[in-house]
């Protein structure tokens, strides 16, 4: 069944008006009528049947009918990832919304070649991913910030694994993760400074770990990096 993120509150009965993309989707793309059903859900009230009411050329309205599950938040995890190229940052955010981060946060390092990215863009990505991937709720793409304004404001309790490329770490398999919240430290293309490497591993709350003895692409580090933490971790304790 087709799966929709809506911003409407979902109580039976309840008129849920789509955007112009959704309803250029079912009525458009797809072709669905009046009395056909999808799922839709919207991170706080569990995932709902719902029916086309109405049907119109710019314009879909559903009908909430019943839940069919009960609202689930995966594991308190965020990504930190430096910008790099935006085809690579567009692959972290799907795949970590597939994987169950509850956050994607970019940051900028002091080898960070990209500057910007369109966060709009990338907030569209975490949504279609989570229609796609079945979960309840839709990963906060923040907005980038320096790496250094991050850590100056770090959450107290949430412990970071730091993704060391320099080796000489343990494999995160070793690592002895614990609960509590975590956050995945990935960093970019040219690597972390020898300051910023410093101050990561001086951090007590920080866990270097290794990916391995290939050098590993971002997006294949992130991919790996929250493989491997749900392996430890995962969203299913």
């Amino acid at each position: 069944m087709i799966r929709l993120h809506i911003p409407h509150d979902l109580a039976p009965g309840a008129a849920l008006d789509l955007d112009a993309g959704q309803s250029r989707y079912l009525a458009a793309v797809m072709r669905l009528g009046v009395g056909d059903e999808v799922a839709v859900f919207n991170g706080r009230d569990g995932e709902w049947r719902a029916t086309l009411a109405t049907v119109g050329k710019r314009a879909v309205r559903l009908t909430a009918l019943s839940r069919t599950r009960p609202q689930h938040v995966g594991p308190d995890l965020d990504l930190i990832v430096a910008l790099v190229k935006r085809g690579r940052l567009e692959i972290i955010v799907e795949k970590a919304a597939e994987l169950g981060a509850r956050r994607v946060r970019p940051v900028t390092t002091e080898r960070t070649n990209a500057d910007h990215t369109r966060v709009d863009r990338l907030r569209a990505i975490a949504v279609e991913a989570s229609e796609q991937t079945g979960r309840l709720d839709v990963p906060q793409v923040a907005e980038p910030v320096k790496l250094e304004a991050l850590l100056a404001a770090w959450e107290p309790g949430r412990r970071l694994l730091f993704c060391d490329e320099a080796g000489d770490a343990p494999p995160v398999l070793a690592a002895g993760l614990g609960e509590g919240p975590w956050a995945i430290l990935i960093g970019p293309e040219g690597g972390f400074s020898p300051a910023e490497r410093e101050r990561l591993r001086a951090l007590p709350y920080a866990t270097p770990v290794t990916l391995g003895p290939r050098i590993l692409r971002a997006d294949t580090a992130a991919i790996s990096a929250l493989a491997l933490w749900q392996a430890s971790a995962g969203d299913w304790r």
